[in-house]
């Protein structure tokens, strides 16, 4: 690792550390994993078809759009956190005891936080009018993950931009078709 990765690996810890701190409460994991829960996909997929069967005019673009958006998104995440194989905090560190147990053993990028930001913006480009609710909720989504103790900020940004990205592919390849 080179001076700049380990400059960046300790600022992500430290970020980390004063992340996980905050959630010393006794009500934040259970507010943590509630919030957490919501990103798991079922949400996205039932309000998908929903929207879709029950919104007269941008209904079915949308549930087209976001079939699009997740197949490029999900399969890119899995070959990324392939790739990278970074450990979770919660198996790096002694004194960081996951409030949940991830669903796999590599934290970047953030699944969570992709398909969070998939979602906000999906809803905030056929609905802008829900923009400010999607991206705050999406945003507590990933802030979850650090609170629960299985993503450093860096994952959560990583996802963040993944989301996002994926987003905008998938609706601009949708416009050419």
């Amino acid at each position: 690792m080179n001076a700049l990765q380990q400059r960046i690996v300790a600022y992500d810890t430290t970020l980390y550390y004063l992340c996980f701190s905050t959630c010393r409460l006794p009500v934040m994991p259970i507010i943590s994993r509630f919030i957490s829960k919501l990103g798991d996909g079922g949400l996205y997929l039932m309000m998908g078809l929903l929207i879709g069967w029950l919104e007269p005019i941008n209904g079915a673009e949308f549930l087209l759009a976001g079939l699009l958006v997740f197949t490029i998104e999900l399969p890119v995440y899995l070959l990324l956190k392939q790739l990278i194989k970074r450990d979770r905090p919660c198996d790096r560190f002694a004194d960081v005891t996951p409030q949940i147990t991830p669903a796999d053993k590599f934290s970047l990028p953030s699944g969570h936080a992709a398909a969070a930001f998939v979602f906000a913006t999906l809803l905030s480009v056929y609905y802008p009018a829900f923009m400010l609710p999607a991206y705050t909720l999406a945003a507590l989504i990933a802030l979850a993950r650090v609170f629960l103790g299985v993503h450093y900020p860096s994952d959560i940004i990583a996802g963040a931009l993944l989301g996002l990205l994926s987003a905008v592919i998938g609706l601009n390849l949708l416009e050419l078709f």
